[in-house]
């Protein structure tokens, strides 16, 4: 964190200083490290088994809340007789499908839950629809279903008491019992001595009076089993009560100012704005109804589904989505199959796509095995690359490493590339949602140099020439297009849409028919003390009349299911709440938690799920940790945050209401409002890909046999393999003895676009190296600050040496294990150059999310410098030559 998220890391430095425990868990020693009270180095893509008995430790020493567990999370419950774990088949769970390679999800459900035909049985052939609300299959990614069979309202069977021997709580205690501190010290390299500390330090930090927050980044993303990673940490935090109280929570820290902004409105394939899952193809869930039952649910936020997708659709088509058109839904776009990154990019390999638009990413250095990504860009017909300066994705075609080694003749390469001048940060305006959810609005501070535009401008103006384009052809196809709202002032000289109108349309208005024709009015400017749009011209699109009156939108609640109200994203309601209020923009904090600066959705409730801050009767844990509770007198929850809760929802409701639905059907006690239970998930009944508890797999690539499980690796992860994207052989491939692992500089910054090109920070990290201990360097016989070679089953680079304690060798099941590390900032363009140690990585993908792999991989070290392949004549002569063929 205080590498690569310098800023953030200051609050974790003062509240050090105020007396809170610092523990690093890293295989390197990094600035993080130097900062911390613990340092653990562990074994890389260990990490299951090290949070596992983190989690053993906390069930088997009674070191859990009983009381936040009992009520807030569904350890009470009772799972199916034909559940199986992993401690059963030996690191798979029931339902595996060998021949399909991929988990029927039924046995998974709760005791009681419905099965095929509606019945509540739960016995053992009893099948469900894989497709039915709630299952794995119903939602992919990002987008996945809304939590399972958990929505029926009928009561599950539960055991209060924790005893039952299917109840979630012991089976959790049977799953996580032999993740050990021996087994920890044996596989993970960490001594029992130092996990002791670190369990001790870690779980007394729960209870009324005390919390504890975890904050990772991409060091557990990047797995083949990142997502179930996460999942261990919420598990342990979810026993020691750690969820939506102050100090405690799970913190994915960003990489960039809006990650977080592109997944709520998002620029993932399958979702769309607010986590709403993108329609498939799919002859079962063809109209919007079908759409509706299959994702929504009856209890809990999601209960409004249909209100928050036909809003959307309202915002995306205005006038021309109605009722009997089902709102325009069958114009959506639907996904076919696997259209992330890695799965478009091996149909450009295999010559399936045209064309591609690169936006603020340079996958030629920056996504793994650049080698295949690269050459699979000469297959395309054209390519649209908008940056700051020229990247290796744009100039692939020109001097890349496969046109210097002969694989790419620059003469032949019929990839028409188009590169556009891009604005910087300063130079265009729009918010930023952050990794706390806190949206923060920009304003420009200069215009782009020359013919440099935002991205709004590029997009909107490329839309608007779509649609005129469109406009005369009425097949089919072109209805969606001709049918979208595409209307937004226009501001400057440059004439950039107007992002404060954008922002309006994200937050949502209400649509009512005004009998006397009026102007539209999206003047953003009205209203708001602003100075850099003062004075400018301003104009709207299309028809300036209209009998349509808008009224902006407060509140999540005001979204409707009846077409009267549009909004581009629901999560998003109530950041521009009235004209000239701009809350994304404000800038007066007014306590300790900042409400006035920004806005946090939902709500700026700036603790999600913060009703578990308090009891089950509503009064705060503790005095000490106090945050929303009941106010009796005023009925109504209250206190320093907006409580993520129904307002008027008393703590002594029932948890069932007859026909209820929505928030208030869970009852006043139940705070997760996003499950359609009400309560926090330790095991998972549906909705992910790879089982309903984290297990340790190996990674794709490992020395070592699975310590656990006769199960290798994920067995739901893909690993893509083909010629041109080669697998070590795992565990025990002579070739690759080492482990290695990939990471970010505070110098750099990812890809290297952006930095490699600024003279100061190229000097602060002028070259490539790679992290190696000096028992690796003893053994191999490296030099420091020499050259050493790096290679894998994909590729090979070349790097300076640095020995370092930073990277320690680990004793690992008795035999010694050296892990190397290597940042992966640098190309063959800007003013520090270096190899591609992407190129490295193997195209993989975690089943959920779609995630490559680059943390835990196999490699090999060699002194000296790779082979170098020089060009011959005709590539050079053919390099000299390209300007003048007008490319």
């Amino acid at each position: 964190m205080a590498e690569n998220h310098p800023v953030g890391f200051q609050w974790v430095i003062e509240a050090r200083e105020r007396g809170a425990k610092v523990i690093h868990v890293d295989p390197r020693f990094t600035r993080t490290s130097a900062m911390a009270d613990i340092w653990v180095p562990l074994r890389a893509g260990s990490d299951i088994i090290f949070l596992g008995a983190l989690v053993n430790y906390v069930l088997a020493n009674n070191k859990d809340f009983r009381e936040y567990v009992v009520n807030y999370t569904n350890a009470s419950t009772l799972l199916r007789d034909d559940f199986k774990d992993t401690e059963d088949l030996d690191g798979l769970f029931s339902g595996w499908d060998a021949e399909k390679k991929k988990y029927d999800p039924e046995t998974w459900l709760y005791r009681g839950a419905p099965a095929k035909g509606g019945n509540h049985e739960g016995h053992e052939g009893s099948r469900s629809k894989s497709d039915a609300p709630g299952h794995a299959a119903a939602g992919g990614g990002h987008g996945k279903d809304r939590g399972g069979e958990a929505q029926d309202t009928s009561k599950f069977e539960s055991d209060p008491s924790l005893k039952d021997p299917r109840c979630v709580f012991q089976i959790l205690k049977r799953h996580f019992s032999r993740y050990t501190p021996e087994m920890v010290e044996r596989y993970c390299g960490v001594p029992q001595t130092v996990f002791a500390k670190v369990a001790e330090t870690f779980t007394s930090a729960s209870g009324p009076e005390k919390t504890a927050a975890i904050c990772y980044a991409v060091g557990w993303t990047q797995h083949s089993k990142g997502v179930q990673i996460i999942r261990t940490a919420a598990i342990l935090q979810l026993l020691l009560g750690n969820i939506g109280r102050p100090g405690g929570g799970i913190l994915a820290l960003r990489g960039h100012a809006s990650i977080q902004g592109s997944t709520d409105v998002p620029t993932l394939y399958d979702i769309l704005p607010g986590y709403l899952p993108m329609p498939f193809f799919d002859a079962d869930v063809q109209t919007l109804k079908k759409y509706i039952k299959k994702h929504g649910a009856k209890t809990g936020l999601w209960s409004n589904f249909d209100a928050y997708i036909i809003s959307l659709l309202k915002a995306y088509y205005g006038d021309a989505a109605t009722e009997e058109n089902d709102y325009g839904f069958g114009w959506l776009p639907r996904v076919t199959g696997d259209h992330s990154h890695f799965g478009y990019w091996l149909e450009m390999d295999d010559g399936k796509m045209e064309g591609l638009f690169v936006m603020g990413q340079n996958p030629a250095v920056g996504a793994s095995n650049g080698k295949l990504e690269r050459k699979a860009l000469s297959k395309l017909k054209w390519l649209v690359v908008r940056d700051m300066v020229e990247t290796e994705t744009a100039s692939f075609w020109l001097d890349s490493p496969e046109v210097k080694r002969g694989e790419l003749d620059p003469r032949t390469v019929a990839t028409e590339v188009f590169l556009f001048p891009a604005a910087g940060t300063a130079e265009k305006e729009g918010t930023f949602t952050n990794t706390q959810r806190l949206l923060q609005f920009r304003e420009k501070a200069i215009d782009p140099p020359g013919d440099a535009r935002s991205e709004t401008w590029f997009m909107y103006h490329l839309g608007r020439r779509i649609k005129e384009k469109a406009k005369g052809d009425t097949r089919p196809r072109n209805a969606g297009m001709n049918a979208l709202t595409w209307e937004y002032p226009l501001v400057g000289k440059n004439e950039d849409p107007d992002a404060e109108a954008v922002l309006k349309e994200i937050n949502g208005y209400s649509i009512s028919k005004n009998p006397e024709p009026r102007r539209k009015s999206f003047d953003s400017a009205q209203g708001r003390p602003r100075n850099t749009k003062e004075n400018q011209p301003q104009r709207s699109l299309g028809n300036t009349e209209d009998a349509t009156e808008r009224r902006l939108l407060t509140h999540i609640q005001d979204l409707k299911n009846d077409g009267s109200t549009a909004c581009g994203a629901w999560i998003y309601c109530g950041v521009f709440p009235e004209e000239g209020r701009n809350r994304a923009l404000e800038r007066k904090p007014k306590d300790l938690l900042g409400h006035g600066w920004g806005f946090a959705w939902p709500n700026d409730c700036r603790i999600i799920y913060n009703r578990a801050s308090a009891r089950p009767d509503g009064k705060p844990w503790s005095e000490r940790k106090k945050l929303v509770w009941w106010d009796a007198d005023k009925k109504q929850w209250t206190g320093l945050d907006n409580a993520d809760f129904k307002k008027d929802l008393a703590p002594d409701k029932p948890d069932e209401l007859p026909n209820g639905k929505g928030v208030a059907a869970l009852g006043g006690v139940r705070p997760f409002t996003l499950h359609p239970d009400g309560v926090g998930w330790l095991f998972v009944s549906s909705g992910l890909k790879d089982g309903p508890l984290p297990t340790h797999y190996e990674a794709l690539e490992s020395l070592i046999h699975n310590p656990l499980y006769k199960q290798q690796d994920n067995p739901a992860a893909q690993k893509k393999q083909r010629s041109d994207n080669q697998y070590a052989k795992s565990p025990d491939d002579p070739r690759f003895p080492y482990v290695l692992t990939t990471y970010r500089l505070t110098e750099q910054h990812t890809a290297g676009g952006m930095t490699r090109t600024l003279s100061h920070l190229a000097e602060l990290q002028p070259e490539l190296f790679t992290e190696v201990s000096p028992e690796l360097a003893d053994e191999i016989g490296l030099q420091h600050g020499d050259w050493a070679t790096i290679s894998t089953a994909r590729a090979e680079v070349e790097a300076r040496v640095l020995v370092t304690r930073r990277m320690r060798p680990m004793t690992i099941d008795g035999k010694q294990v050296h892990q190397v590390g290597l940042p992966y900032h640098w190309g063959y363009k800007g003013m520090a150059k270096g190899d591609v140690v992407n190129d490295l990585l193997v195209i993989s993908e975690e089943p959920n999310v779609r995630i490559m792999e680059t943390k835990a991989l196999v490699c090999n070290v060699r002194p000296g410098r790779r082979s170098h392949h020089r060009r011959d004549g005709r590539e050079e002569m053919a390099a000299k030559s390209i300007h003048h063929e007008g490319h």
